[in-house]
């Protein structure tokens, strides 16, 4: 179980006096936004950050028809945090 001063260090803000955190990352964060969404494809913008400064951007597209991704990260964790995202861009547009 986390301790208090663990759940501050961990979850604020960027999280550097984390124990948790690998020492050998790509980025400190990744930010993710719907560039476009026609309907039949989706247009994911990402940007990560590092040391509070742009470490790099792109932008993922995913097909509704087929279910796939037609461009992917080549970060497995990356890719995984865009799947998150999107999933939650589906769920909460399909009760709007």
């Amino acid at each position: 179980m986390l301790d208090q001063k663990e759940l501050e260090s961990c979850n604020l803000g960027y999280a550097k006096s984390c124990p948790r955190l690998p020492k050998e990352r790509a980025c400190d964060a990744v930010r993710f936004a719907i560039a476009q969404d026609s309907g039949d494809l989706i247009a994911l913008q990402f940007v990560l950050e590092s040391d509070h400064r742009p470490a790099g951007h792109g932008v993922l597209h995913f097909d509704r028809l087929s279910g796939s991704w037609t461009s992917s990260h080549p970060d497995p964790l990356i890719q995984k945090k865009a799947e998150c995202f999107l999933q939650s861009y589906l769920e909460r547009t399909s009760r709007a």
